[in-house]
């Protein structure tokens, strides 16, 4: 493939997702680069209800603004404030009710029987380890919150909460991981005019290729295969939550990221 095709193709990697209420599909198989990750939001009016069927798939939504109740489900009645999260398997439903407006990013991938209904209430005093980690260092460091850790039981999600500096770069250095996973970074908490910037590129040090998307709140950027760093604006801190899908389960992991060997050490 040219060069103009790859940055062509780069180019469509970034969505902006709908701020009208209801269940909105943004990113999907049918008509994304992604082919295992799906990506969907949930914007709720306080007062209103949405029953979320996963059918096929393994869905894993995150709260990101507001407080919401879950009820209908044999395990899950429960209340929801923000950044609390949970998984439900395939052949599943749960209603959700907004207590005040809502705003989910659901993970979505396609079951393989492995995986069982589990809630994360966050909690930000949690010491580093498992679920709650510091990446990186100087400029890129970044913290990391797992809202779907390798310890939970699922077929092929991953995912978390990634907060970079103000004016910071993270996913640097930048790696990739295409021959085991896809990822998708899901932007929030940057209204305008704060700004950041997500980059693709597909070879190691092939920076002249690159395709850099703004991101701002409500943006998603696909990342199928290549190179994803970020960087923000001055003032602005990237936030985003993150999905990582893998091809096959025995790919559910976290330690297969290749890091560019031109910047390994930058």
């Amino acid at each position: 493939m040219s060069n103009k095709n790859n940055k062509e193709r780069m180019e469509n990697w970034r969505v902006e997702s709908p701020n009208a209420p209801g269940f909105h599909k943004v990113i999907v198989p049918e008509t994304s680069d992604c082919q295992v990750a799906h990506v969907f939001r949930l914007n709720l009016l306080k007062g209103e209800s949405y029953t979320l069927s996963s059918e096929g798939l393994e869905l894993h939504p995150v709260l990101l603004n507001g407080e919401a109740i879950l009820s209908e489900h044999s395990t899950l009645d429960q209340e929801m404030e923000r950044f609390d999260s949970f998984y439900i398997p395939a052949n599943s439903s749960i209603k959700i009710t907004a207590i005040t407006e809502c705003l989910f990013y659901i993970a979505g991938a396609k079951y393989e029987g492995i995986g069982e209904p589990s809630f994360r209430k966050y909690d930000a005093t949690l010491p580093i380890g498992d679920i709650h980690q510091i990446h990186g260092s100087g400029t890129g460091q970044r913290e990391v919150m797992f809202t779907l850790s390798p310890q939970d039981s699922a077929s092929r999600l991953l995912a978390g909460l990634t907060w970079g500096g103000e004016g910071a770069w993270t996913s640097w250095p930048p790696h990739q991981h295409e021959k085991d996973l896809e990822e998708v970074y899901c932007y929030f908490d940057m209204p305008a005019p704060r700004f950041g910037f997500h980059i693709s590129y597909l070879n190691s040090g092939e920076i002249q290729d690159i395709v850099t998307h703004t991101v701002q709140s409500g943006t998603m950027v696909q990342a199928p295969c290549g190179y994803h760093p970020t960087v923000a604006s001055p003032g602005t801190r990237n936030t985003y939550f993150w999905v990582l899908a893998a091809f096959r389960p025995e790919s559910r992991r976290y330690d297969l990221a290749i890091l560019d060997p031109v910047f390994k050490d930058c």
